[in-house]
């Protein structure tokens, strides 16, 4: 787990299926510490994070459980999700106790709508640090590029493309996502760079 920025870390699991990383986050707050979309981590990260506590682990979809109950486990935090994901969640054996509800704070994030790859997606918005935290909705793949995930995994395209330019209102620099490779510098404009190849 190494620190990405002031207070936030990331640990990483290589999807070799899809040639890239998987990400999970771990936010210090004082309001309480929170973790987003755990992958599974090394023995040491969950001793880490054991150690710091958590209050929440938040998740953006219903297919980023991930690693939620082993770090539930070790720490105790209640874990929540947007509740029209919150039932595919479940299924995968996701213990979940709260929603998400868009516009809802959370610490220092704002809930934001990122509807379409799943119905229930969501992604976090921190206006302080001027950062964007996506699960499925924007991949970094390639590296230093914002991407979409294969139409086939996609509930809703058209659907998924409005958020996207939704999004676009929202104040970023910096993008963290949970299948790819981070962008630290200038995201909202390779974000939009995205977005300008969309069919009206």
């Amino acid at each position: 787990m190494h620190e990405i920025l002031d207070g936030v870390f990331t640990w990483s699991r290589l999807s070799e299926p899809h040639g890239y990383n998987f990400n999970g986050h771990f936010i210090r707050h004082p309001d309480g510490n929170l973790v987003i979309d755990p992958v599974e981590p090394e023995l040491d990260d969950l001793e880490h994070i054991a150690a710091e506590g958590v209050a929440r682990i938040l998740i953006t979809n219903r297919n980023h459980s991930r690693a939620a109950n082993k770090v539930r486990e070790v720490t105790g935090a209640r874990t929540a999700i947007h509740p029209l994901d919150r039932d595919h969640a479940r299924d995968q054996g996701c213990v979940i106790e709260d929603p998400l509800a868009h516009g809802e704070v959370v610490g220092p994030l704002l809930v934001v709508p990122a509807n379409g790859k799943s119905p229930g997606e969501v992604a976090f918005h921190w206006p302080g640090y001027r950062a964007l935290i996506v699960g499925d909705a924007v991949i970094g793949n390639p590296p230093g590029r914002c991407g979409l995930l294969p139409e086939e995994k996609l509930d809703d395209l058209p659907l998924l493309r409005e958020s996207l330019r939704t999004i676009l209102a929202l104040n970023f620099d910096c993008l963290l996502v949970g299948d790819g490779t981070p962008i630290l510098e200038r995201a909202k404009a390779r974000l939009e760079e995205l977005v300008a190849t969309f069919p009206d």
